[in-house]
């Protein structure tokens, strides 16, 4: 095997990029390891172009390994990897829209990038590592591409940002995010946190620039020697005679067109716009693919959209830069639902829908690195109908999972602790009607429909997609607050931002050019934050906190703890007990390994059945204590008597009677009801029990104590006789009688 091996320190660590003759047939490959964690990515372009398509074809795949974990997971009927897990798929997204950007999109040779994680330790994150494999993957390949890129993930706890933290520095951290870019520049962000301010925002920023420099000169040396000289690709070109009628007959009506305000009137005659274009190309032009003269309308588009916001501030709604379009917020839409929230930013629309559920209801995730249970979920839902579009429905899109995955990143920072509000949480978005950021809409209506619930959250969260608008040479530019439409599709920036009125709680970022300058981050930041709290005004205004009182249709749950020694009598032998209580009272019941437990119910009878069994169940006696029990069992000694379900405590026989007791049975019986008092529990937790005691309280003289003593000896007799003369365990036989 051929090996060439490049080393750098990143965050206090070695990581190793290895070349090797493995993967040789693809057109770049490269092995990198950061710790034990090892990943493969791969480059390959296809030879020939793909005819009739209008779109650059890049796809990019990270695959997860079960053994890298060393671990055999799935289901218990299939052993193997199957459909990419969410989580899979959320490294491919970030991978994606960080080399993206660095290719012509006027490519049409298919190229695929396949990342495979091939060993991961406790500590580093395959993630990282994949973005940089696949940048030299494709910087050493023959693949043309404007890498390299850095990437670096930057955390922050106790005060302080971190380079690339272990998953154990992840745990409480205030900051987790993946930034990369180059030459500077940033290109790709993706955030999580938990209410920072733009400004440290900013310092992470910074911080990863400077790290994202060296991992792009260690590339460069890297590819300045193993490097091959790139493969020229035929670009689509539209013939200068096409353009020159295109410019003619087009373009001023274009210009026109572009500015309908309604989207969906705008849609329409941009279409029909477009069908005289492409009609006209088919007659003319004949021998030119339909994918260049559809490629020569976008551009103009993207032309007229950037040249009239630079140069006037003119957006095709007729907005100013910084204003937002017409805000709508709406609580309680459904009447069965638990909780439901309604928001509109101009024609994007969502409706959230909050769902309550027992601690058991919590997600189970097993995966090659993330083994946990899920208490809080957000799914995005993206229906063809919201942009006009006919579709097949086949499940969740690549684009649902990040979008929902995002918004739910912003709302995990608001939502109570399991300790203040015990139940799962799911919120399911709804995009009715979509015209630009329909997952910070998702964001908005989930906080309505989060405060519907009565969800005890933090702070109510919003969310709002800033673009950009650069010039040709790069010295001029213009932020815009709330992109839709053209802005989105032939912007520079894809900038999201979510927060509360303190801080942010989720970024992310796509970019159609190399990179964004710090400098204009930080405008993006803080015009974002306006634009949030304006956002906020009216969600507040809806309803400015959340609920006291649940919904009527969601469960109630009871918490309560139990000694964690008992855990096993509630359960009881194979899950007997605890199954019981369940099928009697018709509660869930959820036990921590703690001692807390978790009673679920629809209502409130229900709820306290299962509470009181359990109470007995694990009730802890104290001395001093009486209460009725019933004789379970009988020795020469003494009887046992059941105190609660499954526990029992003895009664010796000098604690039957006030007097002297030759037999048990002269006294008791198996299945009697008897008073008795706790007088002692051992070591063991084993308990004393005394009848006698219970009696003398009530014989408070002299007399009563022989009335009392002559009515027990009556007793016995009778029972004697009843017996027919046998008494106990040895009868008048045994000697045990006088």
């Amino acid at each position: 095997m051929q090996s060439k091996k490049f080393t750098t320190e990143v965050g206090g660590r070695t990581l190793t990029a290895e070349f090797t003759d493995m993967a040789h047939q693809a057109n770049g490959s490269c092995l990198v390891t950061y710790g034990d964690t090892v990943v493969l990515a791969t480059a390959v372009q296809s030879k020939n172009a793909r005819e009739g398509t209008d779109f650059f074809p890049l796809t990019v795949d990270y695959e997860e390994k079960f053994y890298a974990a060393g671990m055999i997971l799935g289901s218990r009927f299939m052993r193997r990897e199957g459909k990419a897990s969410d989580e899979a798929v959320l490294v491919s997204r970030v991978i994606d829209r960080s080399i993206r950007p660095l290719f012509s999109q006027k490519t049409r040779n298919e190229i695929q990038v396949i990342i495979l994680a091939l060993s991961i330790d406790e500590d580093n994150d395959p993630d990282i590592l994949s973005i940089l494999a696949t940048s030299l993957a494709l910087g050493t390949s023959n693949i043309r591409w404007a890498g390299p890129i850095g990437a670096v993930r930057i955390g922050k706890s106790e005060g302080k940002l971190v380079v690339n933290p272990s998953y154990k520095q992840r745990e409480g951290s205030l900051l987790d995010t993946i930034i990369c870019g180059k030459d500077g520049k940033i290109n790709m962000i993706e955030a999580g946190a938990t209410g920072i301010v733009e400004n440290e925002m900013m310092e992470a920023l910074e911080l990863a620039s400077k790290e994202i420099d060296k991992l792009c000169d260690f590339q460069k040396k890297i590819i300045a020697e193993l490097g091959v000289p790139k493969t020229e690709v035929k670009l689509a070109e539209a013939p200068g005679d096409m353009k020159a009628m295109f410019q003619k007959n087009i373009v001023e009506k274009l210009s026109d067109t572009i500015y309908i305000k309604e989207k969906l009137n705008r849609f329409e005659a941009m279409n029909a716009l477009k069908a005289d274009w492409m009609e006209t190309c088919t007659e003319f032009f004949k021998e030119t693919p339909k994918s260049i003269s559809d490629g020569l309308f976008e551009e103009a588009i993207d032309h007229i959209v950037h040249k009239n916001i630079i140069e006037k501030e003119k957006r095709p709604d007729g907005r100013g830069t910084k204003e937002l379009r017409s805000l709508f917020a709406k609580a309680k839409i459904l009447p069965r639902t638990h909780g439901s929230g309604l928001f509109y930013r101009g024609e994007t629309h969502m409706l959230s829908v909050a769902t309550l559920g027992a601690p058991s209801d919590v997600q189970l995730i097993e995966g090659m690195e993330v083994r946990t249970k899920k208490r809080f979920m957000h799914h995005y839902n993206f229906p063809p109908f919201s942009v006009g579009e006919t579709k097949p429905m086949r499940g969740p899109s690549r684009r649902d999972i990040g979008h929902g995955h995002l918004a739910e990143r912003a709302l995990s920072a608001i939502i109570p602790s399991a300790e203040d509000f015990p139940y799962t949480i799911r919120v399911v978005s709804e995009t009715l009607s979509s015209n630009g950021s329909s997952s910070m809409g998702s964001v908005c209506a989930s906080t309505l429909a989060l405060m519907d619930a009565g969800v005890p959250i933090k702070k109510p969260a919003a969310g709002i997609a800033m673009g950009l608008m650069l010039s040709e040479d790069g010295k001029a530019h213009k932020v815009l607050t709330d992109i839709q439409g053209p802005e989105d599709h032939h912007g520079d920036m894809d900038f999201k931002v979510a927060g509360t009125n303190e801080g942010i709680t989720a970024v992310q970022m796509d970019v159609k050019v190399s990179g964004i300058p710090l400098k204009i981050m930080a405008e993006a930041f803080l015009q974002a934050r306006e634009a949030r709290l304006q956002i906020l005004e009216v969600i507040t205004k809806e309803l400015a906190e959340p609920r006291k009182e649940l919904s009527p249709y969601a469960p109630r749950i009871l918490t309560m703890h139990i000694n964690p020694d008992k855990i096993r009598e509630v359960i009881g032998p194979g899950g007997k007990m605890i199954q019981s209580i369940v099928a009697e009272t018709g509660a869930e019941i959820d036990i921590e390994q703690d001692g807390t437990i978790f009673i679920t119910s629809p209502n409130e009878e229900s709820l306290k059945a299962a509470e009181a069994k359990i109470n007995m169940l694990t009730k802890e006696f104290e001395i001093g204590e009486t209460f009725t029990g019933k004789v379970t069992r009988i020795f020469p000694f003494g009887a046992m008597v059941e105190m609660a379900p499954k526990q029992e405590g003895l009664v010796h026989i000098s604690e039957l009677a006030p007097f002297r007791v030759n037999q048990v049975t002269d006294v008791v019986s198996p299945g009697d009801e008897v008073q008795v008092k706790v007088i002692g529990i051992d070591d063991q937790g084993r308990v004393n029990l005394s009848i006698k005691a219970v009696q003398e309280l009530k014989l408070k003289s002299p007399e009563d104590r022989a009335s009392g003593e002559s009515e027990a000896r009556k007793q016995a007799d009778r029972r004697e006789q009843r017996d027919g003369g046998k008494g106990g365990f040895g009868g008048r036989g045994g000697g045990h009688r006088r």
